[in-house]
């Protein structure tokens, strides 16, 4: 039995269309989820004892960490579902019931600030107790993002993945079966560790392919030869997916190469995310117009870490920063916005601009973000949004007659 689950993990490591490959060790986006969705995690808990919380998934603070999750690859596809307002169904009853919504504000409160294992136990343990009409364990993918070494991602694949590896019978919407199933999953990782990760998202994966029929198993052979035709079009799908991320990435590298560029060509020095220096674009390695290492002295440790992943930074000659920019991919606006959000509440000068750098045909979507009354409304950051297209097309021009950032003027746009 070890020598086939050996045999398993290594085929689902070795596929280039795996989760494993196609997320978990996608560092770039994983690192910059884990503290974006942690901040966010902080404005929910903020908002609910300011009692601004709102009556509604839509516009809350709640929407806007679910929604980075979900933008998470194909695990967490469907992540918010388990959160909209059902108003027939009453729930999950965290919206209009004032109690539970404090409850659940105690809840992400308490596990964020908690340091061992049995301390998070317990707290999901009292809001188990507290039969909190619809808030089950989906909230368990919450809880991965804060503590990733403790909690496994859940969803309806990876309970079915889980089911058929392990011989159980593990439901849905029930904690105290979410727990069981994490205890199992523990000592599996544990035992297999060296080829997956302390990380859970590695075996989370893992469960979310066996649960789809893209990883075949003799558990599953059957369920997937009887849905041979919907397991196809589910690679196809995929297959399709990694396609388009690497032209996202293509595209990506290109506009981070005429940012650079024209940052360099406007006389600022430039910084590019750390882990996209050996990225290139026409020839040339991102990281050669880089600085080596990003001198940020009035920042916390913390906090640079996460500026350091911001895609492209321009910095004056003090080192303060004058310019950031996030480009956007297919998955990403929610955690770009959050990003240099972020980054705006430790600035203590408010010359700094801040830009989403976009795809045309997202611009409708682009704006509708930008509009949220909790983006729209800040004093901290005043996000402008600027097109692929106008970049690509006028960065020469720019590096020619431009002077400094005000040049951008001429290609960026705001809303409101």
């Amino acid at each position: 039995m070890k020598a086939n689950f050996e045999r398993m993990i290594q085929e689902y490591r070795g596929d280039m269309e795996s989760v494993y490959q196609t997320w978990f060790i996608d560092n770039d986006q994983r690192l910059k989820a884990f503290r974006t969705i942690r901040n966010g995690v902080i404005e929910v808990i903020k908002d609910i004892d300011n009692n601004t919380f709102g009556n509604d998934f839509k516009g809350s603070s709640l929407e806007i960490v679910v929604t980075a999750i979900a933008e998470q690859k194909q695990v967490f596809e469907g992540a918010a579902h388990a959160f909209y307002w059902k108003p027939k169904l009453r729930i999950p009853d965290i919206y209009e019931n004032e109690l539970n919504k404090k409850a659940f504000g105690r809840f992400l409160k308490s596990c964020l600030q908690a340091t061992t294992e049995k301390q998070l136990i317990e707290e999901i343990v009292k809001l188990d107790q507290l039969q909190i009409k619809g808030l089950g364990p989906a909230v368990a993918n919450i809880l991965y993002f804060l503590h990733p070494t403790v909690f496994p991602p859940f969803n309806t694949a990876i309970v079915k993945g889980f089911n058929l590896l392990f011989d159980q019978k593990i439901k849905l919407g029930s904690w105290q079966e979410y727990l069981k199933m994490r205890e199992i999953i523990l000592d599996f990782n544990e035992k297999y560790r060296n080829l997956l990760s302390k990380d859970l998202g590695a075996v989370g994966g893992l469960l979310f392919e066996i649960g789809t029929g893209r990883l075949v198993i003799s558990e599953n052979y059957e369920i997937t030869l009887e849905n041979m035709e919907k397991q196809t079009k589910a690679k196809m799908k995929r297959h399709s997916e990694v396609i388009n991320d690497a032209i996202e990435e293509n595209d990506h590298s290109e506009m981070q190469y005429h940012l650079a560029r024209l940052g360099k060509a406007l006389g600022y020095n430039v910084w590019i995310a750390q882990n996209d220096h050996k990225r290139e674009w026409n020839n040339q390695k991102l990281g050669e117009f880089s600085l080596k290492r990003l001198n940020l002295p009035n920042i916390s440790q913390s906090v640079k870490e996460t500026v350091a992943l911001i895609d492209v930074i321009w910095l004056d000659k003090e080192e303060r920063i004058v310019g950031a920019f996030e480009v956007e991919k297919s998955t990403s606006i929610y955690s770009g916005i959050l990003r240099l959000y972020d980054l705006a509440l430790t600035m203590h000068e408010n010359q700094t601009k801040f830009y989403l750098v976009a795809p045309d045909k997202r611009e409708k979507e682009i704006k509708a973000q930008l509009l949220r009354p909790s983006i729209r409304h800040s004093n901290a950051c005043q996000i402008s949004y600027i097109l692929f297209s106008e970049l690509r097309c006028d960065c020469d021009a720019m590096c020619k007659f431009g002077t400094d950032i005000g040049v951008l003027d001429k290609i960026s746009r705001n809303v409101g």
